[in-house]
């Protein structure tokens, strides 16, 4: 019987590293309709149906990071994996919600003077680059 590999829960912040590396098998092991709207680039989708699949085709010194909806059902598929002898697995706390609602470098970017001026200028935030005109505003081009 083979020794049982912990697995270990990362954050958004150490999968946006993890996800660097070019020899990660990244695991989605949400419904498939969910999968089909949005997911994370490379991720394939997983389910117990197909788990013995990845399983046989998967070294076990492959590094693997599993995502659910929240981060509950992809602990319990990293323990799998983690039983079967893989020795990297990773499990995204929070799963794909905590991943889609992440700040992105755009979101956390300052403002630059001169668009601040323009923004004020037009009736806008001055720190909101993203914000849209209100129904009752209008812009002239």
């Amino acid at each position: 019987m083979r020794s049982r590999q912990p697995y270990k829960c990362i954050g958004v912040e150490e999968t946006e590293g993890l996800l660097q590396r070019n020899d990660l098998v990244l695991l989605d092991v949400r419904d498939a309709g969910s999968f089909a709207k949005m997911h994370i680039d490379r991720a394939q989708n997983v389910s117990v149906a197909n788990l013995s699949s990845v399983i046989d085709r998967t070294a076990t010194a492959t590094p693997v990071l599993i995502y659910c909806y929240h981060g509950r059902s992809s602990r319990e598929y990293a323990q799998i994996l983690s039983d079967f002898g893989f020795s990297e697995v990773y499990s995204l706390d929070g799963g794909y919600e905590a991943w889609s609602n992440r700040p992105r470098a755009a979101e956390t970017t300052t403002v630059d003077e001169t668009l601040r001026q323009w923004l004020v200028e037009h009736g806008f935030p001055p720190d909101d680059a993203h914000a849209t005109i209100g129904a009752q505003s209008s812009l002239n081009c």
